[in-house]
């Protein structure tokens, strides 16, 4: 789509002040998907030449912003820790064309803040953290889980870009179980549901994504019994947290959030024992 109110693009790598109708641009999968009235100029970040993926010494994984789902698809084929096929599970969970696969990014989807990202649901169910960077050069750091406050909304400040995604090391040994449901074969998830089990301690980490407005993760010292794995998502998720939209009600994503949990819980329980 044309986007006919834009009048300047600026290399992100030349600092120029902020200003009101900017907009950082990556993939621009969204940006150009519809009208973008409010907008002025765009800064271009596609030639900042960050390093899509990269692990560092200390066995975490730094996921920079313009990574695109081909390029994490083709880095976490070569992973050989024990979650690695859940970055394939996740980049499959998109309803996206290869064209989409080659030009979406990670911080994207991110900042989208869309309840069935399944980025989102990737990072938050291990435990990633953000690092923003402000106009004034402030750095700061913010898990995943709480950089989406609800659907479309997010902890980002005017200005201020998600330069990337660090998964920590010990999130990267754990065994995982991966659930997906969508009310279409080809369509967007409307219930994501990540269980994570650490093998250091036994606990278990559950995330829940695209079913409700924004990521919970709930966790659990050891694998708890169904009754308090109910209670806890009945407790965590209120009758509003609960996503409503063409994809599915709030009563069904509800239904299938629950049902995939106790799922997950069987499954890596058993490991567990």
């Amino acid at each position: 789509m044309d986007l006919n109110t834009v009048a300047e693009i600026l290399d992100a790598r030349q600092p120029t002040p902020w200003r009101p109708g900017d907009a950082w641009l990556g993939g621009g999968t969204y940006l150009f998907s519809e009208p973008q009235p409010h907008l002025r100029r765009l800064v271009d970040l596609s030639r900042t030449g960050w390093t899509p993926v990269e692990r560092h010494p200390d066995g975490s994984l730094e996921i920079a912003a313009t990574c695109t789902i081909a390029q994490l698809s083709r880095f976490a084929k070569e992973l050989t820790t024990t979650a690695a096929p859940l970055f394939e599970q996740c980049c499959r969970a998109f309803l996206a064309s290869f064209k989409i696969w080659n030009m979406a990014t990670v911080g994207g989807n991110l900042c989208n803040a869309l309840p069935a990202g399944p980025m989102i649901s990737l990072t938050t169910a291990l435990n990633a953290e953000c690092l923003l960077l402000s106009q004034d050069g402030v750095r700061r750091r913010v898990h995943v889980a709480d950089f989406i406050t609800g659907a479309g909304r997010k902890d980002l400040a005017d200005g201020e870009l998600l330069r990337s995604i660090t998964v920590p090391p010990r999130a990267l040994t754990c065994r995982t179980a991966f659930r997906q449901a969508s009310l279409y074969g080809l369509g967007r998830s409307g219930v994501l549901v990540i269980g994570t089990l650490d093998p250091l301690d036994g606990s278990l980490a559950l995330t829940i994504t695209a079913s409700t407005v924004r990521p919970f993760r709930l966790w659990f010292p050891l694998t708890p019994t169904a009754d308090r794995l109910h209670t806890a998502i009945a407790s965590a998720v209120a009758d509003d947290e609960w996503f409503d939209d063409i994809h599915g009600l709030p009563e069904w994503r509800a239904h299938m959030t629950f049902r995939y949990a106790e799922e997950i819980r069987r499954e890596l329980g058993e490991t567990a024992a």
